[in-house]
């Protein structure tokens, strides 16, 4: 009888934590691994590590190295477009939350994926003679595994270490991540934050934090969020088996009296362009409307513009669009403040423009800030000269 519990025989508390155990190991391989390590580069572990969790994750899902890197990176390279391989504001959040796998499937499929965004990862005697040769090896073997160590439990374990990846990573991620929460930076996607600390999914939790900074090893931004992958990596890097390339910057704002802009003021500008444009949210945006509002007491269209002068143009759907118009129309303290961001946006989202053209374009932006006659847009202003570049 003890043979249906298999080699193990574990009470059902030791089934229940064995299977949560193997479930954070899977995560933990798809958020150090494949993602800030592989798809991002913000990370490289020791090269045990690597072949460890590229041995789970082949085991565990089927899946490639270079299969989920190359989907990955296309998702960030056309996010919220028809070119992205996932997102809900495309496909609707049913499919992508219900169908994410599928999604996946299709576009792995695609030789040209593959060969465009699928570069630097594992081409060796593994890959070819073991994992790309034996695709469904890896979920044989774990099947096998479960059922000799945990007997007929095993059958549930396995369908929920088969279930973890595509309904949290391709499901819930890459769905909610970009279709409900709350949002640090205004980025030109509909990423995510679906709670500030993140502990079940390896940290993918913070999804705006990391649209924002790509190549950050660090997902939280705020001092009361939490990334519980960072915390697997401050372990790994105490035991000399992983070192972080880069994180989010943090800005450096020094005052000076007749504080000039300079080319260095421009670079420290565009490298912590997220948190200008929320602070321009926060300290402009924010504060105009607020004021709009008191006079204009009653009016509705003011009532629910927040989100409307907050969001990028180009997320707000045709009808949005419209009412912003409107809104713009009426109001010329809001339609000055909102054309003085998306400029100070061109700043950093023109393709080859030489740095000497940024830079007048820097001094024409603060200089007619300063004379707009508008009290918190000429304070920003002034607060933009005070940017400095972080000591390296």
């Amino acid at each position: 009888m003890e043979y249906l519990y298999g080699l193990l025989n574990l009470s059902l508390g030791g089934f229940v934590i064995t299977t949560l155990v193997m479930i954070q190991i899977t995560m933990i391989a798809v958020t150090l691994y494949l993602h800030r390590d592989q798809a991002h580069r913000a990370l490289n572990l020791h090269p045990v590590l690597r072949h460890f969790f590229r041995f789970w994750i082949w085991c565990t899902s089927g899946m490639l190295t270079r299969e989920w890197v190359a989907v990955h990176r296309k998702h960030h390279a056309y996010c919220e477009t028809v070119d992205d391989p996932h997102s809900p504001q495309i496909y609707g959040i049913r499919k992508v939350l219900l169908e994410g796998a599928e999604l996946y499937q299709a576009e792995k499929s695609k030789p040209e994926t593959l060969q465009k965004f699928g570069r630097g990862t594992p081409d060796d005697w593994l890959e070819h003679n073991i994992y790309l040769r034996f695709p469904s090896g890896g979920i044989a073997l774990t099947a096998a595994v479960d059922l000799l160590l945990f007997g007929v439990p095993g059958i549930i374990i396995f369908a929920i270490q088969m279930l973890s990846m595509p309904l949290f990573a391709a499901g819930v991620i890459n769905g909610l991540g970009h279709y409900t929460g709350y949002r640090n930076f205004e980025c030109d996607d509909a990423s995510t934050n679906l709670v500030p600390w993140a502990l079940l999914i390896g940290g993918e939790e913070l999804h705006n934090n990391h649209h924002a900074f790509p190549t950050s090893a660090k997902f939280s931004v705020r001092r009361w969020e939490f990334d519980i992958g960072w915390l697997y990596i401050n372990i790994l890097r105490a035991l000399g088996l992983a070192r972080v390339n880069k994180v989010a910057p943090r800005p450096v704002l020094q005052s000076h009296p007749d504080k000039h802009v300079d080319l260095e003021n421009l670079r420290a500008i565009i490298v912590n362009r997220m948190h200008v444009l929320r602070d321009y949210t926060r300290q402009v945006t924010l504060p105009v409307l607020k004021k709009e509002k008191a006079i204009a007491a009653g009016n509705s269209a003011l009532r629910r513009a927040k989100k409307l002068l907050i969001r990028q143009p180009r997320l707000l759907d045709e009808q949005a669009r419209l009412r912003l118009r409107q809104v713009l129309a009426d109001n010329v303290a809001l339609e000055t403040v909102h054309e003085f961001r998306e400029r100070l946006r061109e700043l950093w989202s023109g393709a080859a423009v030489s740095n000497e053209r940024l830079l007048a374009q820097l001094k024409d932006w603060c200089a007619e800030a300063e004379a707009s006659g508008i009290k918190v847009l000429e304070d920003f202003a002034a607060r933009l000269r005070s940017y400095e570049l972080a000591p390296a």
